[in-house]
């Protein structure tokens, strides 16, 4: 079981599985590994955004300097590079929509924009960066979907504009920008709470977000991620694998 070379022993997969189903106010804590098997690829890993070759670095045109000052180049990019409308979610979205409707899990925080997490069910989602799917007129506010984004592909600049002329933003936190304090409140609050932990497909080096494990006072406290990370030491439980082919081993463990 896993992926590239990495594999989960079923010693740890019955473990969480415990774990799981022990769990009475579970919170899950997600970052873009989360959907690297769903097609999206991490800004981080090997065959991400990062390694690739633009005339401007990633990190510079998704600052919101850029967006203001090249915004047709930033949304060359954004279609091209954040926008996977076609992926689909997987086993560890599917898993933990199953724990919130079962009433074990009481929140999903994810660092991811892709909308993945609702899309498989997931009612309590707090999305720390944003979303792909909303998208606002800078100048009245008035709300679009992500078609509104696309349909401006072939009009003039490519530039999206709302009916007031102003220029349509999405709704995800760029470089530059503070993440939203209601939801990182709202974040804190339900970390604070949880007696489980689970972090999975995450590097925790992006900060604020990174820094919210230090509220979890819980009981157990669960990582599963591909690469090492430094509060390993800190875990009861550390799964060395891809999120959604463990979650994947945990159902086949149970059937």
């Amino acid at each position: 079981m896993g992926q590239g070379g990495l594999t989960s022993t079923k010693e740890e997969i019955r473990k969480l599985r415990e774990i799981l189903e022990g769990g009475k106010r579970m919170v899950f804590f997600g970052g873009a590994g989360v959907s690297t098997e769903s097609g999206i690829p991490d800004f981080r890993s090997v065959d991400g955004l990062y390694s690739m070759k633009y005339d401007y670095p990633p990190e510079e045109i998704i600052s919101h300097t850029f967006f203001m000052r090249h915004t047709a180049e930033f949304y060359r990019f954004y279609r091209d590079k954040l926008l996977f409308l076609d992926a689909k979610p997987n086993a560890a979205h599917f898993a933990l929509a199953r724990l919130e409707s079962e009433g074990k899990l009481a929140a999903v925080v994810t660092q991811n924009v892709d909308g993945l997490h609702t899309l498989a069910g997931s009612k309590k989602v707090l999305e720390l960066h944003g979303c792909v799917h909303r998208n606002f007129c800078m100048k009245c506010r008035k709300a679009y979907g992500v078609e509104a984004i696309l349909g401006a592909i072939s009009a003039g600049d490519g530039i999206p504009r709302c009916t007031c002329g102003g220029i349509i933003k999405p709704d995800v936190v760029l470089y530059e920008e503070a993440l939203d304090d209601g939801i990182m409140e709202e974040a804190v609050r339900y970390i604070a709470a949880a007696d489980v932990l689970i972090i999975g497909g995450t590097s925790l080096v992006v900060y604020p977000a990174a820094g919210l494990i230090r509220y979890f006072h819980g009981k157990h406290l669960v990582l599963i991620n591909k690469s090492e990370l430094t509060v390993a030491g800190k875990a009861e439980l550390t799964i060395r694998d891809g999120i959604g082919a463990t979650f994947a081993a945990v159902e086949a463990l149970e059937a």
